[in-house]
């Protein structure tokens, strides 16, 4: 079967303007491959260009990030070796958030949350298959309860909607993949987007401002500041910031991770909260020590 290509991410990382603080944190990124050591699902939707640790390394290193969070994609499905691997190089400087289902045991679990895992992600994005088995989803969550972990979860801004009341029933850390996908297009009075920001006022809900490229229709993306700054008023301590990179399946407009360090100040002027964002928030919900 033939494989649905991505759009190559751009390589050519600018210098951003904004200079980011000591243990800054890219708190959604990914490694891909390389395929030929760690093979792509065959029932993946997209199979995209090899982007190794040491390439994302390259990116963070330019645009001035220590830290980063390995968030494991579709395409790799639940076979986790590519992140497990690029976290053993360096554990000091990345954490993982894992995809599973309930074929993975207590041990199996363990032996994650050893080496640098810290959350489960569950995509109900439409292109990536849709929303999952909630039982089996059911199931995964309470493995993960006892280990402190949080769950990620990966929707468009109508499955905010529709799956409000699953979502409300888990005792358990919520962290929203970027911004929940909502258009701006639709406007920040949109339904999704207010289901969103009720939700943010629990406090075991978060959110990562990110992926301004994804809700916004073209560069330079300011059309997602005003959702951002109203995350980021409801619930300072539970916002999270990420590159997205390699930036999987972007269909038009691929983004330069120089100029999304830059948008993330425009996002978040105040410089303490710069500092929470991209350095206290997450080394507390990751469990990295200064």
């Amino acid at each position: 079967m033939e494989k649905k290509t991505c759009m190559a991410p751009d390589r050519n990382t600018k210098t951003p303007v904004f200079k980011a603080m000591e243990n800054a944190c890219d708190a959604h990124c990914h490694v891909f491959g390389p395929h030929e050591v760690f093979p792509y699902s065959p029932k993946a939707t997209y199979w995209p260009p090899d982007t190794p640790e040491a390439l994302l390394r390259k990116m963070h290193d330019t645009i001035g990030i220590s830290r980063a969070v390995l968030v494991q994609a579709s395409c790799h499905g639940k076979d986790n070796s590519a992140m497990l691997d690029a976290i053993k190089n360096d554990p000091k400087r990345y954490k993982g958030v894992c995809m599973a289902d309930d074929n993975f045991t207590d041990e199996d679990f363990k032996y994650l949350d050893e080496n640098g895992v810290k959350g489960v992600r569950f995509n109900f994005v439409t292109h990536l298959g849709g929303a999952p088995d909630l039982e089996m989803m059911e199931r995964v969550i309470n493995k993960v309860i006892p280990l402190g972990w949080h769950l990620v979860i990966h929707v468009n801004a109508e499955d905010i909607i529709k799956y409000e009341d699953f979502f409300a029933k888990f005792d358990i850390t919520i962290v929203v993949d970027h911004m929940g996908r909502v258009p701006t297009k639709e406007g920040v009075e949109q339904e999704a987007f207010k289901i969103l920001c009720k939700f943010m006022e629990r406090e075991n809900w978060w959110v990562k401002i990110s992926c301004a490229e994804r809700i916004s229709p073209e560069p330079p993306f300011y059309d997602a500041i005003p959702y951002a700054q109203k995350l980021v008023a409801i619930a300072p301590d539970r916002i999270l910031w990420g590159t997205d990179c390699p930036h999987p399946n972007i269909k038009k407009y691929m983004p330069n991770d120089g100029d999304l360090m830059d948008l993330f100040p425009l996002m978040v002027p105040n410089p303490e909260l710069q500092k929470k964002i991209l350095v206290d928030n997450p080394a507390r919900l990751y469990g990295w020590e200064d």
